[in-house]
C-alpha cells in the first residue's frame, strides 16, 4: 500500500521533470538546436505532425538551423508554420532546404528569458508539492481505514518528503543549468 503510493509519487515527479526539461528546450539560448522547432506542427494529409516528422532538422553552425523536408511539396508549409510560430524567426528557402537563422539575443531579452525559465521552473516545484500534497493526502486516508499504522503513514511521510527534496533539487539544477546557458555569449 505504501509502496505503491510512493512509486506512484515518484512516477508523476518523474514525468513533471521531464516536462520542466521539454519546456526549457523551447526557450532559445543564443545557439542554434534541433528542439527549438519541436514544438511547431505542420499540416501533413490532414493531420497535425511535428516538423520532425517530415523533414530533417539539423545545426548547418552556431546560429543556423537547415531543414530539407521529405517531400517537395512541404517546403511552403513548413516555412509559413515557422514564420507563424512564436519563436520570431525568418526562414530562408533555397530550394527544397529552409535555412532557419537565428538572430543574436540581446542582453535585454536574455534577461527576460531567465525570468521565463524561472517561472517554468517554480510551475514545476509547485507541481511536484502537489504530487507531494496527493501522497501524503492517500496516506492519511489509508490511516484512516486502519490500512496503515500510525509510525508507517509517518515513515512513508519522511519518505516523500526526501523524494519532494530530491526532485525540487533536479528542477533546480536544471534552471541553473538553463540560466548559465542563457546568459552565456
Amino acid at each position: 500500500m505504501i509502496e505503491d503510493i510512493r512509486k506512484e509519487a515518484k512516477a508523476k515527479m518523474e514525468k513533471t521533470v521531464a516536462a520542466i526539461k521539454q519546456e526549457l528546450a523551447k526557450i532559445r539560448t543564443g545557439r542554434a538546436h534541433p528542439s527549438l522547432l519541436d514544438h511547431i506542427k505542420v499540416s501533413y494529409y490532414g493531420s497535425e505532425v511535428p516538423i520532425s516528422q517530415v523533414a530533417n532538422v539539423a545545426v548547418e553552425d552556431a546560429r543556423t538551423l537547415t531543414i530539407t523536408p521529405w517531400e517537395r511539396n512541404m517546403v511552403a508549409v513548413i516555412e509559413k508554420a515557422i514564420m507563424e510560430s512564436d519563436l520570431g524567426i525568418n526562414p530562408m528557402t533555397a530550394g527544397t532546404v529552409i535555412r532557419v537563422p537565428l538572430p543574436a539575443l540581446t542582453e535585454e531579452r536574455r534577461k527576460e528569458l531567465v525570468k521565463v525559465a524561472r517561472h517554468e521552473a517554480e510551475q514545476g516545484r509547485i507541481a511536484i508539492r502537489n504530487i507531494r500534497r496527493e501522497a501524503n493526502q492517500e496516506l492519511k486516508e489509508a490511516l484512516k481505514e486502519k490500512l496503515v499504522t500510525e509510525d508507517e503513514a509517518r515513515r512513508a511521510e519522511e519518505q516523500i518528503q526526501k523524494l519532494t527534496d530530491d526532485y525540487i533539487k533536479k528542477i533546480d539544477a536544471i534552471l541553473a543549468e538553463k540560466e548559465k546557458d542563457l546568459l552565456s555569449l
